[in-house]
């Protein structure tokens, strides 16, 4: 990673790892143009020119640079203050605390640490601030690919949400574009094939007796008519441009993935997910793809059936692959979160968040893709910086003192937390022993 630390930080994150071609996804600055350059801001308090370098490259990426300049293939270690300073402005202090922590207890030299960490202290983070750096070219485009029309096929597994399907599917009615099939693989163990004929939509309905979301999605795809696949869900709703605003989004930007952006009901668009950028995560409830992609990376790995972040993981082949995957904050959607149905009645509602105290946490598939792509090490520290976090129930992760609790909370009950990781680690390790379940499309 381009600042050492961030191995603490953001142990398993995508960018944590080269594409197969060796490359990296931060550009060399000295191949910016002067416009891309105004994405960044020069930072001269670094200790060593190469850290300058490094700190403007992030910059860029998280501010949407979704250029082709070059980008690094191997990166130098900078020194301690400026792997301080580069956390101390991109992260919480809090967190700046934990990395010194974890660095002492690894038995680093304390007097360095200890100096680079207080030299540092009086960095300030960086504001969050809304970035509009493609948006006037953006909305002056006149789409090809929409002039095209190539048919679109719509996924959406249901199982037992007849009454939130309904939204979605009424949404999808009013849609600018018409050219689409949508696809349902109902699961519900009421399957009621005459709900589908009040609806004035091309449907192609497959009833599936056995609950499983990922079997779900790639038998979808694999019935698809369509040149493109976009992929949502049961629980949201969407915009009358919804499939506009990605087919416009796949060709503005030359991209095979345009990953769309969640909301919760009430709330308005996360202020780092609302400008265009390098896509870091994969949702399958708001995305559209060329179908020719999964041909490329492979369908869904169904060793995630009835667990947790398989479309994390097959964004992460996606990455690995250096097919292009941009944020597109104009394909959005409110998520309903129903509190039936779904995974919920697989018994999975949370990543890290187990459903009773000696079940396993994480969610073993969790583990499972943390092990495979990232190593034992990273997962660990994934681990250490996730598991005391999860504590209390989902409703409240977003409560900084009561997460602040639940880490207090994990030391009084840190036998029991061992015996949850532990059983989680062992059921992931079987799931590597047998290897990905990954069907490839012909």
């Amino acid at each position: 990673m381009l600042f050492r630390f961030l191995k603490y930080l953001q142990p398993t994150h995508y960018f944590q790892l080269f594409s197969k071609a060796n490359a990296s996804v931060f550009p060399v600055i000295e191949d910016l143009n002067a416009d891309e350059l105004g994405l960044v801001t020069l930072d001269d308090q670094y200790q060593s020119k190469r850290a300058i370098e490094y700190d403007m490259s992030w910059q860029a990426i998280q501010n949407g640079y979704l250029g082709n300049a070059k980008t690094y293939h191997h990166f130098e270690a900078v020194s301690i203050q400026d792997n301080y300073r580069f956390i101390r402005k991109n992260f919480h202090k809090s967190w700046v605390f934990y990395v010194l922590i974890i660095r002492l207890l690894s038995f680093k030299n304390p007097f360095v640490e200890v100096k680079g960490w207080y030299k540092t202290k009086n960095v300030s983070r960086t504001k969050v601030e809304k970035k509009s750096f493609y948006d006037e070219d953006f909305n002056t485009h006149t789409s090809t690919l929409k002039q095209k029309s190539p048919k679109v096929s719509v996924v959406i597994p249901t199982l037992n949400r007849y009454e939130y399907l309904n939204d979605i599917l009424k949404d999808l009615e009013v849609q600018d574009y018409k050219n689409f099939e949508v696809i349902v693989v109902d699961q519900s163990d009421n399957f009621n094939k005459d709900f589908y004929t009040k609806f004035n939509l091309d449907f192609n309905i497959i009833h599936q007796k056995e609950k499983a979301l990922w079997l779900a999605r790639n038998t979808a795809v694999k019935n698809a008519k369509g040149e493109l696949i976009a992929l949502s869900e049961d629980d949201v709703r969407i915009n009358p441009d919804w499939i506009s605003a990605h087919l416009k989004c796949l060709d503005f930007f030359d991209a095979e993935v345009s990953a769309g952006v969640f909301y919760p009901k009430g709330k308005q668009i996360p202020v780092e997910r609302s400008y265009f950028s390098i896509a870091s995560q994969f949702a399958t409830g708001n995305a559209m793809l060329y179908k020719h992609v999964f041909k490329q990376v492979g369908l869904f790995d169904r060793q995630f059936e009835k667990q947790r972040m398989g479309d994390g993981e097959f964004g992460l082949r996606i990455y690995l692959e250096g097919i292009k995957s941009v944020s597109n904050p104009l394909a959005s959607c409110i998520d309903i979160k129903a509190n039936s149905g779904g995974l919920r009645e697989m018994g999975s509602w949370d990543a890290f968040r187990p459903s009773n105290f000696f079940a396993p946490r994480p969610i073993p598939s969790v583990l499972y893709f943390f092990r495979r792509y990232f190593g034992k090490k990273a997962s660990r520290l994934s681990l250490l910086r996730t598991v005391p976090l999860s504590i209390f129930p989902y409703q409240f992760k977003k409560n900084k003192p009561l997460l602040l609790l639940g880490t207090c909370i994990t030391v009084l009950i840190f036998p029991l937390v061992i015996y949850q990781v532990s059983k989680s680690w062992h059921l992931a390790t079987k799931k590597i022993k047998q290897g990905p379940l990954i069907e490839t499309l012909d």
